[in-house]
């Protein structure tokens, strides 16, 4: 079972990143967000964070030269968590040759199942919120997501904790898990708690 620890922003969240490694550290590199950070914060962090965990890069709706010029180089993971359509991928593409994910918000199975026709190479599929993006910490539901017909690979995220994350890997076999508010206190990565929920990961 794979596990992503997403909102990487301070010196900090890497040295726990370092110390508990999980496959992926994630990067919201598009701005306006809680987590935002821009490249000036993201080079000195990236050049720091093991290079056994794998950097995955967030954007929203951002302009596919801005991905490509700033951070392809220096990236594994492209995660499109706006509404990027075909055409985007298939231009990223033609420049990057890590994997890209694609984000949907669990609203209806229809929706997921669309998402999954796209072709992107896993899906991440989180909590619906009406306008929020994601890191809402509200947990996703379910029943639609286990409702949905796929036949592609994805990471459950939206407010999965230590208290249910065994629950949601038996309910729905994800291949993995996407965290982020669920391992913070007060706004900030928590030690104890990726700690924590790795380990029960690691078991499963």
């Amino acid at each position: 079972m794979l596990v992503k620890i997403c909102g990487m922003r301070r010196k900090e969240d890497i040295e726990y990143v370092n110390k508990y490694r999980p496959d992926y550290a994630g990067f919201i590199l598009s701005p306006g967000f809680k987590r935002s950070i821009g490249i000036e914060r993201f080079l000195p962090l990236e050049k720091i964070l093991d290079k056994a965990v794998k950097k995955v890069g967030v954007f929203v709706n951002e302009p596919i030269n801005n991905v490509l010029e700033s951070y392809s180089e220096r990236i594994d993971v492209i995660q499109l968590h706006g509404d990027e359509d075909e055409n985007y991928i298939q231009t990223l593409r033609e420049s990057f040759s890590g994997e890209i994910w694609k984000a949907v918000k669990a609203r209806t199975a229809e929706d997921i199942e669309n998402a999954a026709k796209l072709s992107c190479d896993k899906l991440l599929i989180d909590s619906f919120v009406a306008g929020k993006v994601g890191g809402t910490g509200k947990t996703a539901d379910w029943d639609i997501i286990a409702k949905a017909k796929l036949d592609k690979q994805y990471f459950l995220a939206g407010g999965i904790s230590a208290d249910n994350v065994l629950k949601a890997a038996a309910a729905l076999r994800p291949c993995g898990f996407d965290l982020s508010s669920s391992v913070e206190t007060d706004g900030v990565k928590d030690e104890k708690k990726i700690e924590e929920i790795i380990r029960i990961i690691r078991r499963i």
